[in-house]
């Protein structure tokens, strides 16, 4: 059973699962962001351009709600309320737009970490001065005898 736990030990003080541990207490507090971002501020501007309905408001009522003559609620309305769903797929849609962008920018300092450092342009050969060709052909004729 110690060895159990001394596993366990080793495991949870991995340098992966504590990256993993802020990820998602990180990626936690990002959600409630991004669900205000569309609750507060896209879902009214597409209130204003719908006619000012709200969001909330789109449903398809499939049974009308039963009311009382003192005006009381018998039976509930049974309704499909879309709007909401809508509003999470818009915030699904930021938080991974967001991931996509985050995980290509850290892609894009790997790439750039891992390529090698560029070759220096070479030196170009210069012309021979005339006393170097002078030089050469000296020494050519002192091969040749």
């Amino acid at each position: 059973m110690k060895k159990f736990f001394e596993e366990f030990k080793t495991f949870a003080m991995r340098g992966n699962v504590i990256d993993l541990a802020v990820g998602v207490v990180i990626g936690g507090a990002f959600g409630k962001i991004t669900t205000s971002i569309v609750n507060d501020i896209i879902m009214p501007l597409i209130s204003v351009l719908t006619g000012g309905i709200s969001f909330k408001d789109w449903k398809v009522v499939l049974k009308e709600a039963v009311l009382a003559a003192d005006g009381t609620v018998e039976a509930a309305e049974v309704a499909i309320t879309y709007g909401n769903t809508i509003a999470i797929i818009l915030d699904f849609i930021i938080i991974a737009f967001a991931v996509f962008c985050m995980v290509k920018a850290i892609n894009s300092l790997h790439r750039k970490k891992e390529e090698p450092a560029p070759e220096p342009a070479p030196e170009p050969e210069h012309e021979p001065s005339a006393e170097e060709k002078l030089l050469t052909e000296i020494r050519d004729l002192l091969k040749n005898k």
